[in-house]
């Protein structure tokens, strides 16, 4: 009986290990492809002509990099809770800045994504923007679960 149990425990240790080399690497991100997916989702979903495309997303990229800088100093100012009331004040103080400044940003680049492109395209691109990290996040959390 000792012996089954033994074969059995080893079988099951084994069978894990290959399960995890299969699954190893899969949830590696990719921003070359995730850029280039989401690109073509948005000129899809916007209906965006090649000409309106190359015009519209070196300027949609340089407000994402923007977006994401301003992200990043949230997420550097959330790493570690202030030791004091007077520090988490003014952390909070900090975020509320930050996010105002995503908005304006947010703002500025769509008035000049309106000098562009038609407003009925600026609003389904920015729509389709919104869906497609929606449906992604959807695609991943799928992924994890099983």
């Amino acid at each position: 009986m000792k012996r089954y149990l033994i074969i059995l425990l080893l079988f099951g240790a084994s069978s894990l290990v290959t399960f995890a080399q299969r699954h190893h690497g899969k949830h590696d991100f990719d921003p070359a492809k995730f850029k280039a997916e989401m690109e073509q989702f948005i000129t899809t979903e916007a209906c965006l002509t090649p000409q309106e495309a190359s015009q519209f997303f070196p300027l949609f990229n340089e407000m994402l990099r923007k977006e994401r800088a301003l992200f990043d100093q949230i997420s550097t100012l959330q790493r570690v809770k202030p030791a004091t009331e007077q520090g988490c004040a003014e952390a909070v103080r900090t975020r509320d800045m930050i996010e105002i400044q995503i908005k304006e940003l947010q703002q500025q680049y769509h008035n000049r994504f309106l000098k562009l492109l038609p407003a009925c395209k600026v609003y389904d691109a920015l729509r389709a923007q919104h869906r497609f990290h929606r449906q992604m996040f959807k695609r991943e959390v799928c992924k994890n679960r099983k």
